[in-house]
């Protein structure tokens, strides 16, 4: 990893849904045009961090299963070849505010529309607003490829 040291920072927030795919796949495409390197981020936790009381299935959610839903969003979006620029990072923590803090010192913060709903968060598209009012760099919102503008 310090081949990349001094390349500018593309930030992306990972959770595997449509939209974060559609921005795993801007920012790499960024990064490819800038010489800049992309940082894939998924932040996991658990839903009793949250005050989440729901079925007794989600007190199985943990690493093991966040580690999977990462590895498989990034692979929907690069197949088996991911581009040498995007690092993988897994953190614990609110997604807001692990993505806000990974912001400091970027280039930019991409991050998709919405998120996972019923993963351990209500609020569709929560991250993505809370991030684009606190980030310490500018955010680009990208939206899922619907066929609309």
């Amino acid at each position: 990893m310090g081949s990349h040291i001094g390349k500018p920072r593309v930030v992306v927030g990972v959770d595997g849904s449509g939209p974060s795919q559609e921005a795993l796949r801007w920012a790499a495409q960024h990064a490819q045009l800038t010489g800049a390197v992309v940082e894939a981020v998924c932040a996991w936790e658990t839903p009793s961090e949250v005050g989440w009381a729901g079925p007794a299935t989600e007190a199985g959610f943990d690493l093991e299963i966040a580690e999977r839903r990462f590895s498989e969003g990034v692979r929907a979006v690069f197949g088996d070849v991911k581009p040498a620029v995007v690092h993988e990072i897994l953190v614990r923590g609110d997604p807001s505010e692990v993505l806000v803090k990974a912001s400091e010192g970027a280039e930019l913060l991409v991050v998709g529309n919405r998120g996972r709903g019923g993963f351990a968060r209500a609020m569709l598209g929560s991250v993505s607003q809370r991030c684009a009012q606190h980030a310490a760099c500018p955010v680009v919102v990208v939206r899922a490829n619907t066929g609309r503008a």
